[in-house]
């Protein structure tokens, strides 16, 4: 069982993408971890051996953040904005898309599902 960071790697698939379900790791770093050990991108997690596998470990965890700390700098990062209250942090707090896309009509996965607003009724003579 191959087990970097805390993550079970999945053993029948290609290195090159068993290593990019590690938080941090896409395709180009896990093709640069590769590279760095001398380990082939065909070559499946599964026939990997001891040796192969401390390499890969040992890059992980001397050269790149990845999981837990990686995710609690993200979110100092976004508390920080918050805190200073630029117009990034403003956008996170309330909950709205930060990048300028227009919410009208989309954005439903920041804003959520749709809440209803009723027109007022018009009185009856």
């Amino acid at each position: 069982m191959a087990r970097i960071a805390g993550i079970d790697l999945p053993r029948n698939k290609r290195g090159e993408i068993g290593l990019t379900y590690i938080y941090g790791i896409g395709r180009s770093t896990s093709r640069r971890i590769l590279e760095q050990a001398g380990i082939s991108y065909d070559k499946k997690v599964q026939e990997w051996n001891d040796d192969e596998l401390g390499l890969i470990r040992n890059f992980i965890t001397e050269e790149l953040k990845v999981e837990g700390a990686l995710r609690s700098e993200t979110q100092l990062n976004i508390k920080r904005l918050m805190d200073i209250g630029c117009y990034r942090g403003v956008r996170h707090r309330s909950g709205l898309p930060l990048r300028g896309q227009s919410t009208k009509n989309n954005s439903r996965t920041r804003k959520g599902k749709r809440k209803t607003v009723a027109n007022k009724k018009k009185a009856v003579k």
